[in-house]
């Protein structure tokens, strides 16, 4: 659904919590979250932290991270619970994110604890020895190469080899008369990282690419061929700098490309893979990490729930209240399997519940299966979202939303854009996930 969607119900439930919250309330519907070994609390919850909006405004750290983080990290220098790091940033490599965050939060983080929005097309080998034109920002060739492709094309490649096709731009038109330079293998495959620098060349050469069937010495085709496989990190339509307002993200270069094709071909531009939130297969990939921290610490118990703190309704909240959706479906379907199965085994058949046959996300087959039960969304009111006050208390007020800011290919959904908590900022949002898992770090 697009276009003016007013969504968004009073925040009647949620504004009851908050004051709940405020009174020392700790939740008792999840119960104790770990057990105690050796002295030790062993968590049975991790924590997947958007970054921008939520720990930084640009370089800068918001004054809550550090706060929050006092209490994350104990007196060794290490994390009392599971930490992913779920950025939507795609212009540098994780050990790269994880310097900086350390350097402007002031505790260590490693490679494994930093999630970018291109992370997960490690587990797209399909396409690993195929020759792919990559679009973004920073070391895109070392991104793309670090992720295990072999045969890498930039759009800065492109340019030098077909000096004709950029020709947006009247400084870096040729000055004089010249041919292509075809000394390019044949794109088969196209992976967008993040927003470029030059819109109007990536969007161009992209056009191209698609159209000539990743052959730039050709014409423009007619699209009786099936369009070349297109992959996309982030589809943030905005994000939350140093700036008092929201600036384009890579969800806007993605409607722009959208919208280009479409008014070319007459024909909607198909993706083989979304990713980033809010894509379930980053918050399964996320999860993956957060239980390989868990596995590091000889801590023995499963990971049963998550909590998502962010900023962005459209892509924070939406996507762990998806990935809650999809842990609680396949979590239905695993119950019910069981059931007709002992049904079968003590030979009663009647009225047993109906049973598909689910064919799982190709994704789902690289990694283990997923041991969580429940991603709770936590939104905090230092970034995309901020209502430059304090959390509402008046059982009046209610968020609204007249635009829908989520991803052509994400169903609007009012129920998947409505947090689980409204907190003002991060540390507060770290204050009540503790208490709602009755956790004291010692």
């Amino acid at each position: 659904m697009r276009g003016l969607l007013p969504f968004y119900r009073a925040l009647n439930a949620l504004c009851n919590r908050q004051v709940k919250r405020r009174a020392g309330f700790a939740g008792s519907q999840c119960g104790f979250s770990g057990t105690v070994s050796d002295g030790k609390p062993q968590p049975r919850f991790g924590l997947l932290f958007d970054i921008d909006g939520v720990l930084v405004r640009g370089k800068m750290p918001i004054p809550a991270a550090k706060k929050a983080f006092q209490t994350l990290v104990n007196s060794q220098g290490q994390f009392v619970v599971p930490v992913v790091f779920v950025t939507n940033a795609g212009n540098c490599m994780r050990q790269t994110k994880a310097d900086q965050l350390s350097h402007i939060l002031g505790v260590p983080i490693t490679m494994d604890q930093v999630m970018m929005s291109h992370s997960p097309l490690r587990m797209f080998k399909k396409y690993h020895d195929k020759c792919v034109l990559v679009s973004g920002q920073g070391p895109v060739l070392d991104i793309a190469k670090n992720l295990g492709f072999q045969n890498v094309v930039s759009i800065d490649m492109l340019r030098e080899s077909f000096p004709l096709l950029d020709m947006v731009d009247h400084n870096r038109r040729p000055k004089v008369p010249s041919s292509p330079i075809a000394n390019l293998p044949t794109v088969e495959a196209v992976i967008l990282f993040g927003e470029p620098i030059r819109w109007e060349t990536n969007l161009q050469l992209i056009i191209d690419i698609l159209l000539t069937n990743g052959n730039l010495s050709g014409a423009h085709q007619s699209q009786k061929l099936p369009q070349l496989p297109l992959l996309a990190c982030n589809m943030d339509l905005m994000w939350m700098a140093e700036a008092q307002s929201p600036r384009f993200g890579h969800g806007t270069f993605l409607v722009c490309l959208e919208n280009i094709y479409k008014k070319i071909t007459g024909k909607e531009v198909k993706y083989k893979a979304l990713m980033g939130k809010p894509s379930e297969l980053t918050y399964h990939f996320a999860e993956y990490l957060l239980r390989g921290q868990a596995v590091e610490r000889n801590w023995t118990q499963p990971i049963t729930t998550l909590y998502a703190i962010g900023d962005n309704l459209m892509t924070d909240i939406y996507g762990a209240n998806l990935y809650n959706r999809y842990l609680e479906e396949r979590t239905r379907r695993k119950n019910s399997k069981a059931v007709a199965k002992m049904a079968t085994a003590t030979g009663s058949n009647a009225a047993l519940p109906q049973v598909n046959d689910h064919v799982e996300n190709a994704w789902e087959s690289e990694l283990a299966p997923p041991s969580a039960t429940s991603c709770k969304s936590i939104l905090v009111c230092t970034g995309v979202y901020n209502p430059h006050t304090e959390v509402p208390t008046d059982t009046n007020q209610c968020i609204k939303e007249t635009v829908f800011h989520g991803h052509r290919d994400f169903r609007f959904d009012p129920g998947l854009v409505e947090p689980g908590h409204i907190v003002q900022d991060v540390a507060d949002a770290v204050e009540l996930i503790f208490e709602q898992e009755k956790f004291v770090p010692q």
